[in-house]
This record gives C-alpha cells, sequence and structure tokens, in this order.
C-alpha cells in the first residue's frame, strides 16, 4: 500500500517539477483555446509530460491520466485504470497563470480500486504542498492540517462560490440575498478544496468540476475533517464512483454547517 514515506516523494517530484516547468514559465506565457474554449499553455503540456515520464519511471505499474489527453484516452484509462492510475491536472488555473495572477496549482491523485489513496496539491506561488492518505490525515508542507472550529451560521461565514456554472435561480439568490458574510472565487478549484480544509473559507459551491479537478482536493479536505463532497443534483445524493462527466461539489468546514447550507441551496431552487 502507498505509505507516508511515498507520498513525500511524490511531493518533491510535484515540487521540483512545477518550479522548473510551472514557474520558469510563469511571467512569459502565451495561451491557446481548446475545442472546449478553455485555455491551454506550453506550460500543461511540459507539466504534464515531466510529471507522466517521472511518476512512471518510479511507479511503473501505475498509469495517468492527465486532462490533456484526449477524452478517448481519458475513458479508456478510468475504465481499464490496471494496479492503480494517477489523476493529474497539470496546472488547475490556467487562466490565472494565462494573465499573470499567482493563484494556480498542480493537482495529483493516486486511485487504486476505484478510491483515491493518496493526494497532492501544490501551489507553487505561495510554496504551499498540501497532501493527504486515505486513513491517516492531511497535511500542508509536512504539518498536519486541523480544520479550524467554524462560525455556528451561514451569516457568520466566507463562501468561496463558482457564479459561472451554476443554475441561474441560484445566481439571482446569491445576488439578492446571499446567506453568507462574504464570498469570494479565486479560479482554481483544486487550491479551493486545500482553503475549505484549512478553514480559509468555511463554505464552498462549485456547479461542474471534472475528475482531475477533485480527485485530490477532496481527500484533502476528508482527511483534513472538513466535510464536502460530488453531487449531480442540487437536492440529490452524494456520488462515490469516479466519472468524466463534471459534477456538482459542495462542502463546508463541518456537518452542522454543510447542513445548513445544502438547505438553504434546496430551498432556493425549490422556490425559483
Amino acid at each position: 500500500m502507498f505509505d507516508k514515506s511515498q507520498l513525500d516523494e511524490v511531493c518533491r517530484l510535484v515540487i521540483g517539477a512545477a518550479t522548473e516547468e510551472l514557474m520558469a514559465r510563469f511571467t512569459s506565457v502565451r495561451a491557446d483555446v481548446k475545442a472546449d474554449g478553455s485555455l491551454i499553455t506550453e506550460a500543461d503540456l511540459a507539466m504534464q509530460h515531466r510529471l507522466q515520464s517521472a511518476l512512471a519511471e518510479r511507479w511503473p505499474d501505475f498509469a495517468l491520466l492527465g486532462e490533456e489527453m484526449s477524452a478517448a484516452e481519458q475513458g479508456h484509462l478510468l475504465v481499464t485504470p490496471g494496479r492503480g492510475l494517477w489523476c493529474l491536472d497539470p496546472l488547475d488555473g490556467t487562466s490565472n497563470f494565462a494573465s499573470g495572477i499567482p493563484f494556480f496549482a498542480v493537482s495529483l491523485a493516486l486511485i487504486i480500486d476505484g478510491i483515491t489513496r493518496a493526494a497532492v496539491v501544490y501551489d507553487p506561488a505561495r510554496g504551499e504542498c498540501f497532501s493527504a492518505l486515505r486513513g491517516q490525515g492531511a497535511w500542508l508542507n509536512g504539518v498536519p492540517i486541523h480544520t479550524p472550529r467554524p462560525p455556528a451560521t451561514l451569516r457568520e461565514s466566507m463562501a468561496m462560490v463558482d457564479l459561472k456554472r451554476l443554475p441561474p435561480a441560484l445566481v439571482k439568490a446569491f445576488a439578492e440575498h446571499a446567506p453568507y458574510r462574504s464570498q469570494r472565487s479565486f479560479g482554481s478549484v483544486a487550491l479551493d478544496w486545500c482553503w475549505v480544509a484549512c478553514g480559509r473559507c468555511q463554505l464552498y459551491l462549485h456547479g461542474g468540476q471534472k475528475l482531475w479537478d477533485y480527485a485530490a482536493g477532496q481527500l484533502i479536505l476528508a482527511e483534513s475533517g472538513a466535510v464536502g463532497g460530488l453531487l449531480d443534483d442540487y437536492r440529490g445524493d452524494w456520488l462515490t464512483n469516479y466519472s468524466l462527466t463534471p459534477r456538482i461539489a459542495v462542502a463546508a468546514t463541518d456537518a452542522a454547517l454543510l447542513a445548513l447550507w445544502r438547505t438553504w441551496i434546496a430551498e432556493q431552487l425549490v422556490h425559483a
């Protein structure tokens, strides 16, 4: 089984690659537009190639599913993962990166038997490396993460909400009578999960994340003591299987706050 010493080794690989492939290109980057309208840079491709090679050399039994692969390749890997499958977003927050905004990350998860066992999310602009092992905890630069005690109400909470992918009724509700103290949207969903885990924000909502967006961050959040997960309907049940279909992400810093958050969201859609 994958252990803490191996996780630390992965952290070192990711940190070294991000320093040389991402930060070296950060101030001089050109972005192209992919078929889905999202951006891609030379840094995305260089980072994916670098980590794919390094991980294959160290763990040859594990395949790698990367964001910058074709959908056909991704689908094949997901249904035939072999002994284990790395899931990589080589540059989460490409729009920020391409605009010179220092908020982006590398997200890497190890999925074995359909369950995320290990995770690394590295923010090279701040030098923050978040990591987790299932059942053993989460760490920030090697120091255990324990989510701080949250506020008791939504009104006292800070929220991270990506409005772009939400139903119009929810966007209208947030604009007219938002239930929280204040709201932010930073542009890197892998870091969103980690920042909730650390208690930097207490509520989270994102209307459409793909596997490489959430695979690592969700484990880091869960191992920190915060709560949340994935839905295919705002009032539906938590999902446990992996898919290439975008999913709704909802989280909070504890179960009581999450229940209040989900109830408020559901009420806005009922009354729409």
